[in-house]
């Protein structure tokens, strides 16, 4: 890893080489070939084809709430390895367990991870491949949020917010996509952003959270341009409000009563109603949605 020391110094600004993103041409022995436009006569099978999730998956942040759902989703979908990255995956003991039971045909394993070391991160990468023989989707559930008043939030905060928000989630792609480059056969990454990455929230001040999600955005769409060539497809997701246990307690009562009232819908997302999303950017509906951010919110935004 570069260090700030390496970056080259102002005389050598004048002399230096800059690399060029190279696109892809889409030609048929390009990595971003059209795929074939059949209609099925089969309708049962043309839908399932239509969504179809193939390969192998790492779930960062997989055994929270959301990404449960999520890799449920991708299981019933076609998925047939599934790899759980979490900082306390026995959080979810039990709900990984009936995933086991509702999917036998498919190998599920976690990995209790720091998505801000890269060392780790590296090396499990490196053991789900191992162990599944590829990394074919990456979906980054991982994030946490700070809600403080921004003249009293202490630095320390700011910087682990955009650490694990931000910096984790590139540092989850990188080496996912170094394994998917390694092995040629492209791929699909997905970062959860949020309505927070569009507009700033209210009522509660959580400047840290926003920009972290912001700049995924960029991210997102800085990897879609870089990585095509590779047949890698870089998306994010963004939801708006979702009633999990994050969102409970009678500490956020009137905040959630605010949230629903400044809604189109009338209310909070259920954790089920992000899972189309994730399905479509992950599966061979999405081969032509590269560098999109779908957002989910019931309507927040509009506003």
């Amino acid at each position: 890893m570069g260090s700030i020391d390496e970056l080259p110094g102002r005389d050598a600004l004048t002399s230096r080489d800059v690399p060029s993103i190279i696109l892809s041409n889409g030609s048929a022995s390009s990595m971003t070939p059209a795929p074939g436009s059949i209609i099925e006569s089969d309708a049962t099978i043309g839908a399932q084809k239509r969504f179809a999730v193939k390969g192998n998956a790492v779930v960062t942040g997989g055994a929270g709430t959301l990404g449960l759902h999520s890799c449920d989703a991708l299981l019933e979908h076609g998925l047939r390895g599934l790899m759980i990255f979490d900082i306390n995956p026995d959080m979810s003991k039990k709900e990984i367990a009936q995933m086991q039971a509702k999917f036998p045909t498919a190998k599920i394993l976690t990995q209790t991870v720091d998505v801000t070391d890269e060392v780790a991160i590296q090396k499990a990468m490196e053991e789900t491949v191992r162990v599944l023989g590829s990394i074919d989707n990456l979906i980054c559930f991982v994030g946490v949020v700070g809600c403080v008043e921004t003249l009293e939030m202490p630095v320390s905060q700011w910087r682990k917010i955009l650490d694990i928000n931000t910096t984790g989630s590139f540092i989850c792609a990188q080496a996912a996509a170094r394994e998917m480059v390694k092995k040629g056969n492209g791929g699909s990454i997905t970062f959860v952003a949020s309505i927070s990455a569009h507009r700033v929230n209210y009522p509660q001040p959580q400047v840290a959270y926003n920009v972290s999600k912001s700049a995924l955005l960029m991210l997102k769409s800085c990897l879609a341009a870089e990585w095509a060539r590779y047949g890698i497809r870089t998306n994010s997701v963004s939801p708006g409000y979702m009633d999990t246990v994050l969102n409970e307690g009678d500490g956020i009562a009137t905040h959630r009563k605010i949230w629903a009232e400044r809604n189109p819908s009338g209310r909070m997302g259920s954790p089920s109603e992000l899972t189309g999303a994730i399905v479509l950017l992950s599966s061979t509906a999405g081969t032509y949605m590269n560098g999109t951010d779908i957002v989910v919110d019931g309507g927040a935004i509009v506003f």
